[in-house]
């Protein structure tokens, strides 16, 4: 009988890292994991298993910092797992994901990092499609926002506790844009969008800037429709991270490049068949 063989082949201690990602939110369906639609997460937990990362992103301890609703674009989403495979993990990951979500960067961080729990802000940007009659009027209503306020009328609450401390909010421009930053500990489902939506009343002459504080003193008459999702975008989470910057991901920049040479072109046909 054969005598059993045993296998002292040592394994590296897995290493836990994070890394900073951005993504085009038009073709998700959120970044939330679903069985049956297009997310970040899937799309990032498959990437992992291609590259061999990872088996179960359960026992990897795979997390993003925080969830975008369908449409939701995001400058620096932050994501986290353990792996064996570190090296090979940053060195590839670009590689692999879909021209539509990349790495801009890494960080070696501690076993109990947790991007969601560990983060001390989250900063949120919409950008108007079209510019707003009165910019300065807008900016005065967005500074009652700043301090700890009851969200109901801009949010689905449901069984989440609605008071969130917002830190900084204003209306500006940029590069002919028109936009709202605001940023908070944590945000409320919707809770942005919402609050853009009475903004933008307010900016394009359709409600008083006293508006805001009635709607965060007491009930609403009618309940905010958010604003569209294509123009938001989360822009930063700080979770104390010094980022190493990764390499040029060639993919993605070229997907980028045409889709805004392909929306440049829309624009002029667009214009062109609506001035014959």
């Amino acid at each position: 009988m054969a005598e059993d063989q045993t296998d002292n082949t040592a394994r590296a201690a897995p290493v836990r890292l994070a890394f900073c990602v951005s993504y085009l939110g038009s073709r998700f369906f959120g970044s939330q994991m679903q069985a049956t639609s297009r997310t970040v997460e899937g799309e990032f937990v498959a990437t992992c298993k291609r590259l061999s990362l990872f088996d179960d992103w359960r026992q990897a301890g795979f997390l993003f910092a925080g969830r975008t609703d369908r449409g939701v674009h995001a400058r620096r989403q932050v994501a986290a797992f353990s792996t064996d495979a570190p090296e090979r993990a940053i060195q590839t990951i670009n590689t692999q994901l879909p021209p539509d979500c990349w790495c801009t960067g890494y960080a070696e961080v501690p076993v109990s990092f947790h991007p969601r729990y560990d983060a001390k802000s989250r900063t949120y940007r919409y950008y108007f499609q079209e510019p707003p009659k009165d910019m300065d009027r807008m900016n005065r209503a967005a500074a009652r926002f700043i301090g700890s306020h009851n969200f109901t009328n801009f949010a689905r609450v449901r069984d989440k506790n609605p008071f969130r401390t917002i830190h900084a909010a204003g209306a500006r421009e940029e590069d002919g844009f028109g936009f709202f930053e605001v940023t908070a500990e944590s945000f409320l489902w919707h809770q942005v969008r919402s609050m853009v939506a009475a903004l933008l009343d307010i900016g394009n002459g359709n409600a008083p800037e006293e508006s805001i504080t009635l709607l965060l003193d007491g009930p609403s008459d009618r309940p905010l429709q958010p604003a569209p999702a294509e123009g938001l975008i989360l822009w930063d989470i700080d979770v104390g991270i010094a980022w190493t910057p990764l390499p040029e991901r060639d993919r993605s920049t070229k997907f980028m490049d045409h889709l805004c040479h392909h929306h440049a072109l829309m624009e002029k046909v667009c214009r062109t068949l609506n001035n014959p």
